[in-house]
């Protein structure tokens, strides 16, 4: 009894503690305005190409692939080698070309036409386990897809999400990527996903960066574990 007492104590500390970190990075940033993103299919191949690069960089493959192709079938029955010329600016083009087009093939495959459209209606977690049954696909770019093409409940656990929610405590020292991002889902309330995804990512970029943090800078200082242990060693 004791341990399920504090099981459920531990939970709703993490929980107040999430609305608590929510309230202070819209103090800060404001509340991101949401925008028409890319569709589905077009959220997925940039998705795929922003792997292991900068926003700068995964833009200039995605756009360049627009540019050249009239449209997603044609990118898919294009000469792999061509694709990968053509994606160079987004780096690691020998690996992206060919899963972006497997990634088609496998939507054909499966749907008979080239659309996500589907997913729409479909309960969240079979959605999201759809698209990670397609080769390269993790729950990162999965979630990405359903927040951002449909405005679906998912929490993308990126880089900066990842290590941040780490330093505050919100997720376990030990816990991967993959599992943070069911573990932030249940924390937190489902319209709040979107401004914390991208505050988070925000904050990551300007304040707790990878290397040397400006905690000095952090309006977090009060509640974040990495912070209060860096003070404690001083």
């Amino acid at each position: 009894m004791t341990s399920k007492k504090t099981a459920a104590g531990d939970d709703a500390r993490l929980k107040e503690k999430y609305r608590t970190i929510y309230r202070l990075l819209l103090e800060e940033y404001g509340e991101p305005e949401w925008r028409q993103h890319l569709p589905p299919v077009d959220e997925l191949v940039s998705t795929i190409l922003s792997q292991s690069t900068s926003d700068t960089n995964r833009d200039k493959g995605f756009y360049a692939l627009k540019d050249k192709y009239p449209d997603w079938a044609s990118v898919m029955e294009a000469p792999e080698e061509e694709v990968r010329d053509t994606i160079r600016s987004a780096g690691l083009a020998n690996q992206k070309a060919p899963r972006i087009q497997a990634a088609l093939r496998h939507i054909v495959d499966e749907r008979g036409a080239l659309s996500l459209d589907f997913l729409a209606d479909m309960p969240l977690e079979d959605a999201l386990d759809w698209l990670m049954a397609i080769k390269g696909v993790g729950r990162k770019t999965a979630s990405i897809v359903m927040l951002f093409a449909f405005g679906r409940p998912a929490f993308p656990v990126d880089t900066h999400v990842h290590r941040l929610t780490g330093r505050l405590g919100l997720i376990g020292p030990k816990v991967t990527a993959d599992k943070a991002h069911r573990i932030l889902e249940n924390m937190g309330q489902a319209d709040s996903f979107y401004a914390f995804h991208l505050n988070l990512i925000r904050h990551g970029r300007e304040v707790c960066i990878a290397r040397n943090p400006r905690c000095d800078q952090c309006i977090l200082q009060a509640h974040c574990d990495y912070y209060a242990n860096a003070v404690g060693d001083d």
